[in-house]
């Protein structure tokens, strides 16, 4: 397949309510949407990139530099047999992990329609549809917590996830299980804690937890090693996994029993599959982390989580929960918990048009 053409478009989505992590707050969701062109077809991915480098090194003005200005040069024109061979142009390159991904993933999409397959096919996929849970913001108040908690059970989402910060811990997490004694609860803290906070970790280990989240600094492996020892409830790592042998080294280490997978920050489908691939040899349980993606974005982690090792119910909640329009024609609803793996060619959406050009804030054209 050769590559014809390529768009870059920056889009701001407005959220249709306050995300709060130990990060800040959004209001709304600004990401690099990219189009790759070759035969009649398109495919596409989006970039998980935020404003600021505060999940990662990496933001949407560094990810779109990178591939406005050296990845989409390097392949526009070429051709490509299969994804392997595009991450293989791509792998010189070090680091940029997220830029890389929305290429590789929009390959992945155009690759898979010129195929006429559904991507979970080409990925290995088995489900048709996959559990799902959702991801809950620091609110103002334990009670607007519990009250938040309390609508989105209703929903049946199969796990909540409660943000969570120094000063913003314990208090709601041991209020939500004493209204919620049976609920598969876990919790994030985005790497706001050190070991010198043990005795606030070991509080929360109290609680009974399916597990948490990427307590330490985005970068350590070694530091929850040590705190994974001195507590019960299952470690999550999620910033600190760049890769298949990053999840290998901590797998080893002891430092999380179980991964947050998110095909952006891995740096594709192939990684994101060595990775599952990993976590399968030791056991580990996976599921998909979101970072509030928009339709795109979230059919290729519904269908990457069609994977025999997603077994825990991951971040692909509705997309109506998060916006009021999304950029695809296509509805991503979950019902009693379930999501569906869509069926048609590639990640099976298409763009909706006219919205897309209202919330486009810049647009690049590169053809070769």
């Amino acid at each position: 397949m050769k590559l014809e053409s390529a768009e870059l478009r920056v889009l701001e989505l407005p959220l249709k309510f306050r995300f709060q992590t130990s990060f800040g707050t959004q209001t709304s969701k600004r990401f690099v949407l990219l189009t790759l062109r070759a035969q009649g077809l398109e495919g596409y991915a989006e970039c998980v990139t935020d404003p600021l480098p505060l999940y990662r090194e990496e933001t949407n003005s560094t990810a779109l530099v990178m591939l406005e200005e050296l990845f989409l040069p390097l392949v526009l024109g070429v051709e490509f047999a299969n994804p392997e061979a595009l991450n293989a142009a791509l792998e010189p390159f070090k680091g940029n992990t997220m830029a890389k991904a929305t290429l590789e993933m929009a390959f992945w999409d155009l690759w898979a329609r010129s195929l006429n397959l559904p991507l979970w096919q080409l990925l290995g996929g088995v489900k048709s549809e996959i559990p799902v849970g959702v991801s809950l913001g620091i609110q103002s108040t334990v009670q607007a917590t519990l009250e938040t908690v309390q609508k989105h059970v209703q929903q049946g989402y199969k796990r909540i996830k409660l943000k969570i910060k120094p000063g913003w811990d314990w208090q709601p997490l041991e209020a939500v299980r004493a209204e919620f004694p049976d609920l598969t609860l876990t919790a994030d803290a985005n790497s706001s804690y050190t070991l010198a906070d043990l005795r606030i970790l070991q509080r929360i280990d109290a609680v009974n937890l399916d597990y948490l989240e990427q307590p330490l600094a985005f970068d350590d492996l070694v530091d929850h090693a040590k705190l994974q020892k001195m507590m019960h409830t299952p470690i999550c790592l999620d910033e600190s996994i760049m890769s298949a042998k990053d999840a290998r080294k901590a797998l080893e280490l002891g430092a999380a029993r179980l991964i947050n997978i998110k095909v952006g920050r891995l740096g594709g489908h192939l990684e994101a599959r060595r990775t599952h691939d990993v976590a399968q040899s030791f056991g580990a349980p996976l599921w998909c982390g979101g970072m509030l993606e928009s339709g795109v974005g979230r059919a290729h982690n519904i269908h990457l989580s069609s994977m025999a090792g997603f077994t825990k119910p991951g971040d692909t909640s509705s997309s109506s929960r998060y916006f009021e329009t999304d950029i695809v024609n296509e509805a991503l609803e979950a019902t009693d918990g379930m999501m569906p793996v869509p069926q048609g060619a590639g990640i099976g959406m298409s763009l909706n048009r006219e919205f897309l050009e209202r919330v486009t804030v810049k647009k690049v054209v590169l053809a070769r």
